[in-house]
């Protein structure tokens, strides 16, 4: 195939696969939301289960579950059928992917399923198929064709049905209210565990002694020095303003004599500033929109507790 085909091939697959996630939506409804107040309400685990295709997006969702704050395991249907049966209970709620719905090792758990009474949500494209007799809730996740050129492998169901357990997971964590903090916590290793756990307190330097308003420019320079670029100015421990190593250079190019200088007259009044608790990618974040190296972290009082820097933020993996 020349290459003019082939990106025609791949951009036929993207746009099937689209359209088929444009029809869910479009078919999504109540049941939806009886679907994720199963979910809410289940005391046990979710169990999320399908064969083949279907098998490999049913431990996706699973997993999706459980990182969002929903225990949640993949439990293959013939491992169910052969011992494994014993892992599920009546607290627990099902969920069954099938494109047909007539899959018989799936049947065959699902029945099992029915004796525990344990509540199934179905996703499938038969509508009218044993599982779908047999669920609680049916979400439909039929295609009108896959993006297979034979409409055989499954392709554009496959993306559909994990759309929806996306969409059921997603749901469910608003339902939940779970959060940013909590989502870290489930997520303590690596960097996007880093990025969310790590705060302005974690990274910030102590403060060291504010500049008091009357002080002088030149007391101003070794301030600046010691405390890489960024003086503070303030009475009680209580920030007033700031000075940086721009404000110095700019105030030197107009003033020759700006050493005698009262710090008073040079600070910005009113700077950006951060709380000790603050998300240290939101403050890199605010640093960055500024022009900022360097930040004063205050509490709710007015207190100064520290100040941060970009390249500690930075070497500490806050973005």
């Amino acid at each position: 195939m020349s290459s003019d085909r082939l990106v025609s091939a791949g951009r036929r697959v993207l746009r099937l696969e689209a359209e088929a996630i444009r029809a869910a939506d479009q078919a999504l409804g109540a049941e939806f939301a009886l679907a994720v107040s199963l979910l809410r309400d289940c005391t046990g685990r979710v169990i999320v289960t399908g064969l083949g295709k279907s098998g490999l997006i049913a431990r996706k969702i699973a997993a999706t579950l459980t990182s969002t704050g929903t225990p949640a395991m993949w439990l293959h249907p013939v491992d169910g059928l052969h011992g494994d049966l014993g892992l599920v209970g009546p607290r627990d709620v099902a969920i069954v992917l099938s494109k047909s719905g007539e899959t018989e090792e799936l049947v065959g758990l699902v029945s099992e399923f029915a004796r525990l009474e344990m509540p199934i949500i179905a996703l499938t494209g038969g509508k009218n198929s044993t599982l779908a007799r047999a669920a609680a809730v049916v979400l439909d996740a039929g295609v009108d064709e896959e993006a297979c050129p034979h409409d055989l492998a499954p392709t554009a169901s496959t993306t559909v049905a994990l759309a929806l357990g996306d969409a059921l997971a997603v749901a469910l964590l608003e339902e939940k209210g779970f959060a940013r903090d909590d989502f870290a916590r489930l997520h303590p290793g690596g960097r996007l565990g880093r990025r969310l756990l790590l705060r302005a307190r974690d990274v910030m330097l102590a403060p060291g002694a504010l500049l008091p308003p009357a002080a002088t420019m030149r007391e101003a320079v070794v301030e600046l020095a010691r405390r890489r670029g960024l003086a503070m100015v303030g009475s009680e421990g209580k920030l007033g303003g700031v000075l940086t190593a721009g404000d110095l250079s700019r105030l030197a190019e107009r003033h020759p004599d700006f050493l005698a200088r009262a710090v008073e007259g040079e600070m910005t009044r009113n700077p950006k500033t951060c709380a000790p608790g603050d998300l240290a990618a939101a403050v890199v974040g605010l640093m960055e929109r500024h022009g900022i190296m360097a930040m004063p972290v205050v509490e709710a009082g007015g207190s100064v507790v520290g100040v941060v820097h970009l390249h500690d933020l930075m070497r500490a993996g806050a973005v």
